[in-house]
């Protein structure tokens, strides 16, 4: 029986009434947050909304203002590993949010384990941000699903950004923007803003854009996806533009001037040691870079008196072969922009194996291991309607000590979009002599030509198929103007379970494109590999086992004579944990057109030889304090026998200090003579601030008996502009006292970025 009489009953049903009229009130006073997520039609069918702010917001990594509670943020991230397609076992809550000036990405990264985060790589732009915990995102901003911008911070705010070009990644672009971190109990946050200045985009007004997230939760080896990538394309698959989620509601503001001005000033000190005396010169230079957008879209590039005094040198490598070594483009100015010279489905950067590079922007300024100075130039790159546009114009200056003339290099590439994610392109380049020429260097040779077209076709998930033909017109080492050709096809299937390629490629005698990079000619050759990776489903400790075998076969261009016949086989396992172990034997047969030296007083005969080497590698993933690959080679090399060891890998003493030791060791036992190629080197990185680095480079070549080392300050002080203090010497082990310094360089080098 109650307790409460009846008018006291009648008394607080008012009040119930009145108290739920209140909180009903008070809800319909504060409405439901704004949903971000549009749809989400399948895995990687997603679309989203951009919600503007009325006000800026104050990059701190809190993520305290009304926004974060006003509008929902986007969740249920799908798994790419270790389980493609099922929901993240971790909570990743994003936004994407903009106002006039900028466009802000911020998330909060929930952590089951927060004491087991990965937390130790803060230099700009470096590859170890991805052994972090990390959170990374990609922006296609003329939604043609093809191109954009990649960005990554971790939870100590590190810097790491790209650009995008036919998914394919270009790490050199440094573009301002801002990000700050920060901490709470279950997880770490992140807030970026991007200035609209920073990208490239079509017009002003309503816009859809590409977007696409990940978070790496490292402890787990879990990458997740707000749009699913298919595992089979791996970390380098955050960059598949195709798979980016759509983005509705967002308005870009009116175009500025779109004008950039970054002039610099630079004094030297140098060294270097002629006929036994040290030569010593003082230096100053200044010049600037000049940025102008024709359009959003289209932007062109000048620089006059263009210096690279800041560039790192670069590191050294063993060569046993008879063929030379690719080095890759360090310069800022050529790195920037360079995806859209790529050219039948080899990035200009990479090493390219046999396949030629029509674009190898080393040629520009560099000749013979000695810099040449470069006058200035343009560079006109960009994108209008569905084409890409790529153009650029370099004059040099001549350099007796590299034996260089002054010589004008350009390059034309034009590449189409077809079909959903195919293109089709032409380049042409030219090297010739400069306007400028001195007795020494005159009538030194006649102009170089390359024409080239190219396909990239692109079909499912998995099928891709690439092929090019190019020619080239170019004086031959007697002087005689020649012409070459070259072909390549390739097909890949490229799934996470099967793999296959298939290649043929050839190079006739005469193909010499002097602009770029040819490792051999006269080869006819064919190539096919398969691979099987099956996931084990129940281990808690194996994730992926891979056995994979391939078959290279090359002749001279006419199919007259064999070159060169390898077949390989590898196994490989890749542990839960990101470390992997692998065992790999090769099986080759070689033919030498002509003795060449393998090492300093050692000849290997023209003739035929037979070699087979089995190798053993063990990779330790990068969440650990040290990591890094070691590898054991043993195997027969020219009669002979060689045994190699090498050890690349980083130790993280500190957040803010890493050191990075390097050995290369060779021992070869040969009937023409034993040698050593032993090469010992250690990088130490101090970074105080995520926009300011101390590096130190030691290299030791043990039987060159050389010694280089090198100290780098840069400091991005504001936005864009950077101040360089560099110190490298050379020094020759086994010289007398006093004697043993080779060369010496300081240099003090400041840039100041103007945007209008």
């Amino acid at each position: 029986m109650s307790c409460v009489r009846p008018a006291s009953r009648r008394l607080v049903t008012l009040v119930t009434l009145v108290l739920g009229w209140c909180v009903a009130g008070e809800a319909a006073a504060q409405p439901a947050p704004t949903p971000s997520l549009v749809r989400r039609n399948a895995a990687d069918d997603v679309t989203v909304r951009a919600s503007r702010v009325d006000t800026p917001l104050t990059i701190d990594g809190e993520l305290d203002e009304s926004v974060y509670s006003r509008v929902a943020p986007l969740t249920d991230f799908i798994q790419q590993e270790p389980r493609e397609g099922q929901p993240a076992t971790e909570k990743t809550e994003a936004w994407i949010l903009f106002d006039d000036t900028n466009i802000y990405i911020a998330a909060r990264n929930w952590n089951s384990q927060p004491e087991r985060e990965v937390a130790n790589e803060m230099r700009r732009d470096n590859g170890n941000i991805l052994g972090n915990d990390n959170f990374t995102f990609v922006i296609d901003t003329f939604h043609d699903k093809r191109n954009g911008y990649m960005f990554q911070t971790n939870p100590l705010g590190a810097l790491r950004d790209m650009t995008v070009t036919d998914d394919q990644q270009n790490s050199a672009w440094n573009g301002i923007w801002y990000v700050k971190t920060g901490h709470f109990d279950q997880g770490w946050t992140l807030e970026v803003a991007i200035p609209f200045k920073t990208l490239r985009y079509r017009g002003n007004g309503t816009q859809t854009w590409g977007v696409n997230m990940r978070r790496l939760v490292r402890w787990k080896n879990e990458f997740s996806y707000l749009s699913l990538v298919p595992a089979a394309l791996g970390t380098q698959g955050v960059t598949r533009m195709a798979s980016a989620a759509t983005v509705e509601g967002l308005e870009t503001p009116s175009e500025s001037k779109n004008l950039e001005i970054k002039p610099y000033a630079l004094g030297t000190s140098t060294a270097a040691r002629r006929s036994g005396a040290l030569d010593k010169d003082l230096g100053a230079n200044a010049g600037l870079d000049f940025k102008y957008g024709l359009t959003r879209s289209l932007i062109l590039d000048a620089t006059y008196r263009t210096d690279f005094a800041q560039v790192e040198e670069d590191l050294q490598q063993v060569n046993l072969t008879r063929f030379s070594l690719f080095f890759p483009e360090k310069r800022d100015f050529f790195i920037e922009g360079q995806g859209i010279f790529d050219f039948g489905g080899v990035q200009a950067g990479n090493s390219p194996g046999d396949v030629p590079l029509m674009f190898y922007s080393r040629r520009i300024g560099l000749s013979q291991g000695q810099a040449v100075p470069v006058v200035g130039g343009a560079r006109l790159t960009g994108r209008q309607g569905p084409w890409s546009i790529g153009f650029l114009d370099i004059h040099t200056e001549e350099s007796e000590a590299a034996a260089a003339p002054a010589s004008a290099f350009t390059a034309l590439r034009l590449k189409r979009n077809i079909l959903r994610r195919s293109n089709v392109g032409v380049m042409a380049t030219r090297r010739g002599p400069g306007a400028v020429t001195t007795p020494t260097f005159r009538g030194s040779g006649d102009a170089s030509y390359t024409f080239g077209a190219d396909a990239t076709l692109l079909f499912f998930k998995s099928i891709n198929l690439t092929t090019y033909a190019a020619r080239t017109r170019a004086p031959n080492r007697t002087g005689q103007v020649v012409e070459g050709t070259s072909y390549r096809g390739r097909f890949d299937y490229t799934d996470d379970r099967y793999g296959l390629s298939a290649e043929h490629m050839l190079i006739d005698p005469d193909f010499n494109p002097e602009m770029g990079f040819t490792r051999r000619t006269d080869v006819r050759r064919t190539f096919a590999q398969a691979r099987f990776s099956p996931r084990p489903r129940r281990s808690r400790v194996v994730r992926k086992l891979t056995w994979q075998a391939g078959l290279d076969y090359v002749t001279d261009a006419d199919a007259s004579a064999l070159q060169t016949r390898e077949a390989s086989a590898l196994f490989r396992v890749d542990f839960q944990s990101s470390d992997q172990a692998s065992i790999e034997y090769s099986r080759e047969f070689e033919r030498l057109p002509s003795r060449f030296t393998v090492a300093p007083g050692v000849f290997v005969p023209a003739g035929t030889y037979g070699s087979e080497t089995t190798r053993l590698s063990y990779t330790m993933g990068q969440q650990r304090r040290v990591s890094g690959r070691f590898s054991l080679a043993q195997g027969t090399l020219y009669d002979g026998t060689r045994t190699e060891a090498t050890y690349s890998g980083r130790w993280g003493v500190l957040p803010q200090l890493s050191i990075e030791p390097s050995l290369s060791l060779n021992w070869a036992d040969l009937p023409y003579g034993s040698f050593n190629a032993r090469l010992v080197s250690s990088r130490v990185t101090v970074t105080p601030t995520a926009r300011m680095l101390v590096s130190s480079l030691v290299q030791y070549n043990v039987d060159a008996h050389t010694l280089s080392s090198s100290v780098r300050l840069r400091w991005e002080y504001t936005g864009g502009s950077e101040l360089f203090v560099v110190y490298s010497d050379g020094r020759d082990t086994q010289a007398l006292s006093g004697q043993a310094l080779q060369n010496r360089t300081f240099a003090v080098k400041a840039t100041r970025l103007f945007r209008f």
